[in-house]
């Protein structure tokens, strides 16, 4: 839409239907008075159509009557039309004005707070820092000293190594660059072994400080020393000297093939939920942080119960989310009962949680490559076991004594 459409349409218009004798000379007399019309149009001699600001149309009477015209009122358009149709609802206009005046004061707020940027720090610490230097939803923006706190932010985050603050009317943009990691710096002055973690069959070994202490194919229990913290210096040949060890810190990569087995249990019978059918719900809104409910109680007394909390969070068109919500929350009362459980279900399960603790205890570098599962029944338990062959790092570092 044009620029000229718009002030038009904020200003208002109406277009006049002229008819006398000479139209031509009420036109003149328009531009003579500094009429602004616009979309003339005259199909017929004795007939004239034309469109003027709604604040002059007043003004046009007496012009009128000096030509012998007469002027006849068409349609209406732009904001002073519209609002003149509730000239009489002075509730609807109080409203209007209340509203435009809330946006206009709201709009000085700080309402919403966004961190861009980090990956390491969590968003609610850096959220909490922020809110202990005084910049959270609900602030007066202005008011806000954006240098102090970027400097604050600083000095009680060490992680971070730089930030700014940006005020964009009711949103408070906050972007961060964290530190960079310094690399692990191995101790190697600290003299020891490495040994095994787990009784597996050697794959590979890669010592790289240190002599090895087995050979690819050799089995080892937990404890078994895998390389050396010590390193063989031979004498000159002839010389006649002893042999001599110089210790060190034993590092390398030593990777074997293990057989884990894990187990898990469950009881066959559990206590279950059966929901009563008692029903209580109560509203509350959160504003800016502060909760204000509209119940006493939201429990059920004498029982058991569940609590389900719902929000409805007011949204921008942008989708940014402003921290005013409705909640409800509804309480379902239950009493608890002994069922048996689906064997398979429970099996199934039980299969994953082991899956998952195999996975940890294997770290990044460790693969399964085969695995089975068994089932029993032992009393009133379900006992799965799982057996697994795997590849992984099977040294871990032990200090000297």
């Amino acid at each position: 839409m044009a620029v000229r459409q718009i002030i038009n349409l904020i200003r208002g218009s109406v277009r006049l239907t002229v008819t006398g004798d000479f139209p031509e000379r009420f036109l003149n007399l328009c531009a003579q008075e500094g009429v602004h019309f616009w979309n003339v149009d005259q199909p017929e001699s004795q007939l004239l159509y034309l469109t003027v600001d709604w604040t002059q149309r007043k003004d046009l009477d007496d012009l009128a009557e000096r030509t012998g015209c007469v002027i006849t009122q068409g349609e209406r358009r732009g904001a002073p039309p519209f609002l003149l149709r509730f000239r009489k609802r002075y509730a609807f206009l109080a409203g209007l004005a209340l509203a435009i005046l809330t946006v206009c004061f709201l709009s000085r707020f700080v309402l919403v707070v966004e961190v861009e940027g980090n990956e390491r720090i969590p968003t609610r610490t850096i959220l909490a820092a922020l809110q202990r230097q005084g910049l959270r939803p609900g602030v007066y923006g202005p008011s806000v000293p954006v240098r102090d706190v970027t400097n604050q932010l600083l000095l009680e985050l060490e992680d971070l190594a730089w930030c700014t603050v940006n005020l964009h009317g009711i949103r408070a943009q906050v972007i961060v660059r964290e530190t960079t990691e310094p690399p692990k710096i191995v101790d190697e002055t600290l003299r020891g072994d490495i040994v095994a973690k787990a009784p597996g069959l050697i794959t590979k070994i890669e010592p790289w400080s240190g002599d090895p202490a087995v050979a690819v194919g050799d089995t080892v229990v937990p404890g078994d020393v895998l390389i050396r913290g010590s390193v063989e210096m031979e004498p000159p040949e002839y010389s006649g000297l002893e042999t001599r060890w110089m210790p060190v810190r034993a590092m390398g990569k030593v990777e074997g093939r293990t057989w884990r087995t894990l187990e898990e249990a469950i009881p066959l019978t559990a206590q279950v939920k059966v929901y009563t059918g008692e029903v209580k719900s109560g509203w509350s809104v959160n504003f800016l942080g502060k909760q204000v409910n509209f119940f006493q109680n939201s429990g059920i007394s004498g029982g058991r119960y569940d609590k389900i909390r719902k929000s409805w969070s007011l949204t921008l068109p942008g989708g940014t989310v402003l921290p005013i919500s409705l909640c409800r929350e509804t309480c379902r009362g239950y009493e608890t009962e002994a069922r048996q459980l689906d064997p398979q279900a429970a099996q199934a399960m039980l299969e994953e949680q082991l899956l998952a603790r195999l996975t940890a205890l294997l770290g990044e570098n460790g693969q399964m490559e085969a695995y089975s599962f068994t089932a029993r029944v032992e009393g009133e338990l379900l006992v799965v076991t799982l057996t697994a062959e795997c590849q992984e790092e099977l040294g871990r570092f032990v200090p000297a004594s």
